[in-house]
């Protein structure tokens, strides 16, 4: 056998096939913001039921105003850790406590929407049932729901905008 030669027993190995660090989606999915909306949806929904639960609890002892600010500014916490990681794809401790302050000036936002539409349901109102209440807050939470998402994407959380 000559030196030169390449040694009777090579071995054949498959190359391992790499993956791309990003899937390619199709469609609408194509987009950031729509993938992170659907997320964003998913979470708004367990946390308006958190939120809506505690208030209907709180709401016999604390009455409506209080009741809401308390619901809200619990399920908050909640929401900001379930968007930073389901939403938008942020793992770690790095920026955490920074992204739960942030959080709660959004949820002081949404306060003032639900707890303004509340204001105006009782003025409008006096004698408002808790049922009025929950709608009312059901339906002007959609307002600070938009509000948050803006909010969130755009300030919080802009530095994983594109996942």
């Amino acid at each position: 056998m000559d030196s030169t030669t390449a040694p009777a027993e090579t071995t054949t190995q498959q190359p391992t096939r790499s993956f791309p660090a990003t899937r390619h989606y199709r469609g609408l999915l194509h987009f950031p913001v729509v993938r992170q909306l659907i997320r964003f949806s998913g979470v708004g929904v367990l946390c308006t039921a958190a939120s809506l639960a505690l208030y209907a609890l709180l709401r016999p002892w604390l009455g409506p105003q209080l009741a809401n600010a308390v619901a809200l500014v619990l399920t908050s916490l909640l929401n900001t850790a379930l968007n930073r990681r389901l939403t938008f794809k942020i793992e770690g401790g790095k920026r955490r406590i920074r992204d739960h302050l942030n959080g709660l000036v959004v949820i002081v936002v949404a306060l003032v929407i639900t707890g303004g539409s509340l204001g105006v349901l009782h003025w409008l109102n006096p004698a408002a049932t808790v049922g009025d209440e929950l709608l009312t807050t059901t339906l002007s939470g959609f307002l600070a729901t938009a509000v948050r998402f803006t909010l969130l994407r755009h300030w919080i959380f802009r530095r994983a905008r594109h996942r």
